[in-house]
């Protein structure tokens, strides 16, 4: 049973770890311009060893607390701080930031009770779970009812859809299934129209019944032959139905007033506020990028405590605050300089392959992978996609997220190579350019493309019409 004995046993292998200054630098390089600034205030306020230049070079005291500290060091005179720790009472001075619960001692000044500001009582955006709860607490109806509607509520899509089952919704709180219906038909009374409908045929009568109660042809329409009015197959339904074109014509002109996203209307993504990170410019014959780095809070090192590491310490845990609060700082502040080279070396490799875009418009862009750029910078593929992520450039043709010149290639004219957003593009001018009663169809396309050079089967052309989600060629096809 020897093999049973314990044993040491010295083994030599490699891993790799992840430093936090690692993890901070992958951080920060995929941080935007207005996610940098926030974050940068948020370390200024968090450690006392950063300070922040003005436009003029002077300190600005907005954004730390050294007003306490330079008002320390001017009370005493510069030939009796032979220690910088005689300048300022260190106690009362790192309380702030060692001790938390200094204030809570015996003769502290009474603590203020924080008002709420002015911000509160102004009216915040609406959703429309919020508008949909606030008219159920109006409504009349058993405890268990609301209950239940408040859970039908919950599982409702952006656009006002029921996205579980009513038997999903019985299990998930104990109601019963009679229960589980009232509360759906009660959802369903509340605006807008439409709301907690559970498919497309469900949510246009709901809104047919509230708008237009009497259209029964409509109501025939939606119920038996929703299929083929999203194909535009009028004479198919009049003949199924037995009715005028013209009768049908008018139906289908009312079901078309109707919503089929109720919910969007209260849903609405807010616009998102975009400042680019780089400019793109031409100096002197010559395509350059600049990084927008304006309005960017200028860090330095403050020289009061690095006076307090340079010498001596009598607080052990004050110095070793100080020494951590100092490393941190640093790193940052390398992290900040290293995320700024990478951009501009990305956007230097971008602007060599590019320059046809920057002169003449969306059409002259060129096929580009991360993968191409990675190599030239010399980084990870990886490490170029966070450099890209979330980021804006300025450009004589717009503003353009950095990932917009990152695209496929395909065969072009003469074998050449053609950017898959191009080609999509050339697609889609072929689509909106054609005859509306005899559209083209995806074979039909593909050949176009084949005569001017460009191999791409009926299949690749499909795929790149739904992408772009173009209907097709039977939906989009109008009756004479």
């Amino acid at each position: 049973m020897n093999w049973l004995q314990p044993k040491l046993n010295l083994r030599l292998a490699q891993k790799q770890v992840l430093t936090p200054g690692l993890v901070q630098m992958v951080s920060v390089l995929a941080l935007n311009r207005l996610e940098l600034r926030e974050m940068i205030n948020q370390e200024i306020t968090e450690n006392p060893m950063l300070e922040v230049l003005g436009d003029d070079g002077v300190v600005s005291e907005n954004y730390t607390d050294e007003t306490f500290v330079k008002e320390e060091t001017e009370k005493v005179p510069e030939t009796e701080a032979s220690n910088p720790f005689d300048e300022f009472d260190i106690g009362s001075f790192f309380n702030k930031y060692l001790d938390t619960g200094a204030a809570s001692g015996a003769g502290s000044e009474r603590e203020e009770t924080e008002k709420p500001g002015f911000d509160k009582f102004l009216s915040s955006p609406q959703n429309l779970a919020d508008y949909l709860l606030w008219q159920l607490s109006v409504s009349i109806c058993s405890e268990q009812v609301q209950k239940a509607a408040e859970v039908i509520i919950g599982n409702l899509d952006e656009n006002g859809y029921l996205m579980a089952t009513l038997e999903e919704i019985a299990q998930s709180g104990g109601y019963s299934a009679d229960d589980v219906e009232e509360a759906l038909a009660v959802v369903q009374e509340f605006d807008p129209p439409g709301v907690g409908a559970r498919d497309l045929k469900e949510c246009l009568l709901l809104q047919l019944k509230l708008i237009d109660p009497k259209n029964t042809l409509a109501q025939q329409v939606i119920s038996d032959h929703l299929k083929m009015l999203q194909n535009n197959q009028l004479k198919e339904i009049a003949r199924a139905l037995n009715r005028p074109v013209e009768a049908v014509k008018r139906a289908v002109d009312a079901v078309k007033k109707l919503d089929p996203r109720p919910g969007l209307r209260y849903n609405k993504i807010e616009p998102r506020l975009v400042e680019p990170d780089v400019a793109f410019r031409k100096v002197d014959g010559e395509w350059q990028a600049f990084l927008n780095d304006d309005d960017l809070p200028q860090l330095r090192l403050s020289p009061v405590y690095r006076r307090l590491l340079a010498r001596d310490a009598a607080d052990r845990d004050v110095r070793n605050y100080v020494k951590e609060r100092f490393t941190a700082a640093v790193q940052l502040m390398k992290n900040i300089e290293q995320r700024k080279h990478t951009i501009v070396r990305v956007c230097q490799s971008i602007l060599r392959r590019q320059k046809d875009f920057l002169e003449y418009g969306i059409d002259h862009l060129k096929p580009m992978m991360i993968k191409e750029v990675a190599e030239e910078v010399g980084v990870h593929p990886s490490t170029v996609s966070r450099a890209v992520a979330n980021k804006y450039s300025h450009t004589p043709q717009g503003v353009f997220e950095l990932r917009y010149f990152f695209s496929e290639s395909v065969n072009g004219p003469q074998g050449s190579e053609m950017s898959l957003l191009s080609l999509k593009r050339l697609v889609k001018k072929m689509i909106e350019e054609e005859d509306a009663t005899h559209p083209l169809t995806d074979e039909q396309i593909a050949k176009r493309l084949d005569e001017e050079g460009i191999h791409v089967t009926r299949r690749t052309v499909a795929k790149y019409r739904e992408d772009l989600r173009i209907p097709s060629t039977h939906q989009r096809r109008q009756k004479d």
